[in-house]
């Protein structure tokens, strides 16, 4: 079952990469990335894509500009995210057959992100917009809009945050951060996990 989880390994460096996201899909969460402002990005997603790729869906986030998204292509990843919602970006995504996951937080970026052919859209930063938000996005954009929360939401959040409307989470600090040994993402994963398992039963 794949979950509708992202995992952000913001900081993450190469060598921690194939063993902190193996454990992460051996944990349930299989869809990981990378933003760019980590150290030698590229070079993570390319290690774990060569390790992971058949078994999770891998890719980079703070994508920024329409080079980047040919970089990330280039190195194996399938998803890309940024924090703001750049039609160029969302295009050139679409363009090589990538799925594109771009920031909103106001009905015009929402629909100018879909327009654009975005994926799904991300919810940033969440925390901030709260329920309220997500609440009164949902029911003015097209039916079956897929919308991730991302920023300053943790398991415990999960319930309520679906109820509301939002389809799944992007999950950085309270997943990993620097330093972090794959064996403590692992168990934070797991905690993650079974919060979402108790959320939608």
């Amino acid at each position: 079952m794949s979950r509708p989880l992202i995992a952000i390994l913001r900081g993450i460096t190469p060598p921690e990469a194939v063993p902190v996201a193996t454990r992460l899909v051996s944990a349930g969460i299989d869809r990981i990335e990378v933003p760019l402002n980590s150290p030698d990005a590229l070079d993570s997603i390319t290690a774990m894509v060569d390790a992971l790729g058949d078994s999770a869906l891998i890719g980079a986030g703070t994508v920024l500009t329409r080079d980047e998204v040919r970089d990330v292509k280039a190195a194996g990843g399938q998803i890309i995210v940024s924090p703001n919602a750049d039609t160029d970006v969302i295009r050139e995504t679409r363009a090589q057959g990538m799925l594109s996951f771009p920031g909103v937080f106001s009905p015009t970026e929402c629909f100018a992100a879909l327009e654009a052919g975005a994926t799904g859209l991300k919810l940033f930063p969440a925390s901030v917009g709260g329920l309220g938000l997500l609440k009164a996005l949902v029911p003015v954009l097209p039916k079956g809009t897929d919308i991730y929360a991302v920023g300053g939401i943790d398991g415990p959040d999960f319930a309520a945050w679906l109820a509301a409307g939002a389809k799944g989470f992007g999950l950085g600090s309270s997943l990993y951060a620097p330093g972090d040994t794959d064996e403590q993402v692992y168990l934070k994963a797991l905690s993650i996990v079974r919060y979402y398992g108790a959320a939608i039963s």
